[in-house]
């Protein structure tokens, strides 16, 4: 947005920040939060502070980068009314589990490492957060996250001390990471739709049950090589031959891949999901219940 478009809703704006950051102590704090607010609405390619306090008319560098990262204020009460904002207006039909990226130039940035970067399509030097969208078809809005920590940060102590990181924050996966935010989501009062995540959370046979454990729903796709039993498959016990250690339960056949068992038993029905430009869009599906049999399973 252009400066003229933000100052028109400085007055919409200041009724925004009365909200969202009335668990702020001190009235300096929430004028440098709407400043901070404004300098993101600008238009230009560093959200940075330096180049976003060049922006503002009334923008002061020092105080946005007190407010930013050395003011005594807690973020959890603000995010949370965030949450409850967004959840209100858009309805949420489901909550999205998927990783956010932010490219980065150098090395100093919390977190930052080489590594899958979604807004770039490719491995990069980037910074990745976990995070939980609430979405429909029409719109989509985040409600929490959490930085992603890779391994190589957790020995490096001058590089966390540097980059402000406390050090009782150590690597988590992104699915426990995942599992943390949607907790907090819940602990909040809010209904927990259908979950749904693409593959990188779905593979995670700890993360499913995890959910199940929860009794919330989720459609996950999962990775073509996983293993799995038909639902109804038993394990039996082995007579004992009286040498060694005892058996144990063991299933007649092997396990087989998720393809595999979908092409031998699934019973497929032609479904129309939307009505595109160029016509009726449908796709063939099917149900099928299966027993994950992966590592990770037992």
């Amino acid at each position: 947005m252009r400066l003229g478009e933000v100052e028109r809703l400085r007055g919409e704006l200041a009724e925004f920040v009365a909200d969202v950051f009335g668990s702020l102590p001190r009235r300096d704090q929430r004028r440098w939060g709407e400043c901070y607010l404004r300098g993101l609405m600008l238009d230009g390619r560093r959200k940075s502070i330096q180049p976003m306090a060049k922006r503002l008319p009334d923008g002061n560098m020092q105080a946005l980068q007190q407010f930013v990262n050395q003011s005594p204020w807690d973020p959890l009460p603000v995010r949370r009314r965030i949450a409850q904002r967004l959840r209100e207006a858009i309805a949420p039909e489901v909550w999205v589990v998927d990783d956010v990226s932010f490219p980065k130039c150098g090395t100093a940035s919390a977190g930052v490492a080489r590594q899958y970067c979604g807004a770039l399509g490719k491995r990069a030097n980037c910074q990745v957060a976990v995070s939980v969208h609430a979405a429909t078809d029409t719109a989509s809005c985040p409600l929490e996250w959490e930085l992603f920590l890779p391994e190589e940060w957790t020995s490096d102590h001058d590089r966390r001390r540097r980059a402000g990181i406390p050090d009782e924050v150590g690597h988590a996966s992104k699915t426990r990471l995942a599992l943390g935010l949607l907790d907090r989501l819940a602990e909040q009062g809010l209904a927990v739709p259908v979950i749904v995540a693409d593959a990188g959370y779905g593979r995670s046979i700890s993360f499913r049950l995890a959910l199940e454990e929860r009794g919330w729903s989720y459609v996950m796709a999962v990775d073509p090589k996983e293993i799995a039993r038909l639902a109804d498959a038993e394990p039996y016990q082995p007579a004992y031959g009286g040498l060694g250690p005892p058996t144990l339960p063991r299933y007649r056949e092997a396990p087989r891949s998720l393809p595999g068992l979908v092409a031998e038993t699934a019973v497929f029905q032609e479904v129309t999901w939307r009505q595109g430009s160029k016509g009726t869009m449908t796709s063939r599906f099917a149900v099928l219940q299966v027993r994950p049999s992966g590592k990770e399973a037992c």
